[in-house]
């Protein structure tokens, strides 16, 4: 069954036909460390981990790259600005490094959260100055840049078709088409190296040829990217926000030196909104992974959350929705805890499961086949054995958290065996209390012909 992937390059859905044989590699765009990831960026390395997973079901081997951006990217994507590392540690009075490492383990941690499969490769912006900045040289000999008094800058109108990734066009990919960096030639150039500011001494900074500065953002990714990957590879990911300035900028740099496309697939997460508005560290008031968990919430929850909505559409957050999802959860987990054993995969369900799956990623279809088969005649087993496989792409933890539900204690085991010879006696009333206890120590009682069913209660 082919796997049918929404392109944006093309803006169409396409067969996905990696350049090697059933070995994929995919690039995501990964977190900028001056701050904790918020649940809109969350809901991007969802949908990536999602993608990986797909391939993974589909039989690929993937090589997935992360990038660790702990330099350059600007407050302003118009090259102005402080940069964000640099800014934060004046507030929190810590080093540029203090902080950028101090993010990236906090950012770890959210993905270990929300059961995301880890990259194979971490890569640190920092630790390919040296390759940017042979880079630079090259686009540097091909004539594609220029220098102003603030840094050396990537001339796009050498670039006839500089945007083709972006829906806008190249008149509108600057907001305002202004030029704020004196020297600049046009709206949509920008900087590959930015000068250390006369009488300034950065935290992070380097020799070039150019003179003492530091790398721009839209080169780290390039660099980075074709070193683990080569020149093209097949999948480049991100969140929507960068299919008008970073990801064209990637390319355009790409283009310039290797005369190739950087990636064949460009794929794209849609925003969470908040209230009216994306969810973004600029506007205040986001949300982190740590204060759902101090809500008392499943960061599975959110996972699931996620799933309900195409990662091509944007999807609306608030209380009610993330604890509807919690309560969604926690009835998959209840339900499966009541299953005995694993029996036969149900080969129609997960035909039916792939069918949605590699629909671009249709994970909404995909959950209500979940609760169809979990509402099916199906016998427990083979629901569950159905599901775990499901789970593969899921990532929801169904497996590790019914295993868990297995191990009941010594003492709900002596009391439901209590409570059955009170039963045989027809002391319905003493029963029931134990049943009142059992269920207060977090255990539900289903009686069947064969006995009680324990089920563990998740809240």
């Amino acid at each position: 069954m082919d796997l049918i992937l929404f392109n944006s390059l093309t803006r169409k859905k396409e067969v996905f036909k990696p350049i090697k044989d059933k070995i994929v590699g995919i690039y995501t765009c990964g977190p900028t460390v001056y701050n904790y990831a918020h649940l809109g960026n969350l809901r991007t390395y969802i949908f990536e981990d999602i993608l990986k997973r797909v391939l993974i079901y589909n039989g690929y081997k993937v090589k997935h790259v992360m990038n660790i951006t702990d330099v350059g990217h600007l407050t302003s994507n118009a090259d102005t600005g402080e940069d964000k590392i640099e800014l934060e540690a004046k507030k929190e009075k810590r080093t540029a490094w203090e902080i950028a490492e101090f993010y990236t383990k906090e950012f770890k941690k959210d993905l270990k959260d929300l059961n995301i499969l880890p990259p194979d490769v971490w890569v640190k912006a920092t630790e390919t100055i040296k390759d940017q900045i042979e880079l630079i040289k090259k686009l540097e000999e091909k004539g594609f840049t220029y220098i102003t008094e603030d840094g050396v800058y990537f001339d796009t109108s050498k670039l006839k078709d500089y945007g083709k990734l972006s829906p806008l066009k190249k008149e509108k990919i600057l907001p305002g088409a202004r030029i704020d960096v004196k020297g600049k030639k046009n709206p949509t150039d920008f900087a590959l190296w930015k000068f250390t500011p006369p009488g300034v001494k950065r935290q992070m900074e380097w020799n070039s040829p150019w003179g003492v500065g530091f790398p721009g953002w839209h080169t780290e990714c390039v660099v980075m990217a074709i070193k683990n990957l080569g020149i093209p590879f097949d999948i480049h990911c991100g969140g929507v926000d960068h299919l008008s300035i970073h990801h064209p900028n990637e390319i355009a740099q790409a283009e310039a030196v290797y005369g190739k496309i950087l990636a064949n697939f460009w794929l794209h997460g849609e925003f969470l909104i908040f209230g009216k508005e994306k969810m973004a560290k600029s506007k205040g008031g986001f949300i982190t992974l740590k204060t759902l968990k101090e809500k008392s919430f499943n960061p599975l929850a959110y996972r699931y959350l996620c799933l309900t909505t195409h990662y091509r559409s944007k999807l609306n957050f608030s209380w009610d929705s993330v604890a509807s999802s919690q309560n969604a959860l926690n009835k998959i987990y209840e339900t499966l805890s009541g299953f005995k054993k694993v029996g036969r995969l149900n080969k129609d369900f997960q035909e039916k499961f792939l069918k949605f799956i590699n629909d671009d990623l249709n994970l909404p279809g995909a959950l209500s086949l979940v609760w169809e088969l979990i509402n099916s005649n199906l016998e427990g087993g083979e629901k569950l054995a159905t599901l775990f496989d499901f789970d593969r792409v899921l990532g929801l933890k169904l497996k590790e958290t019914w295993q868990k539900s297995k191990i009941v204690p010594k003492k709900i085991k002596e009391l439901v065996l209590k409570r059955e010879n009170l039963r045989k006696e027809k002391k319905w009333d003493e029963a029931d209390k134990l049943r009142e206890e059992i269920r207060k120590a977090g255990y539900q009682i289903d009686d069947s012909p064969d006995g009680p069913i324990i089920k563990k209660i998740f809240e």
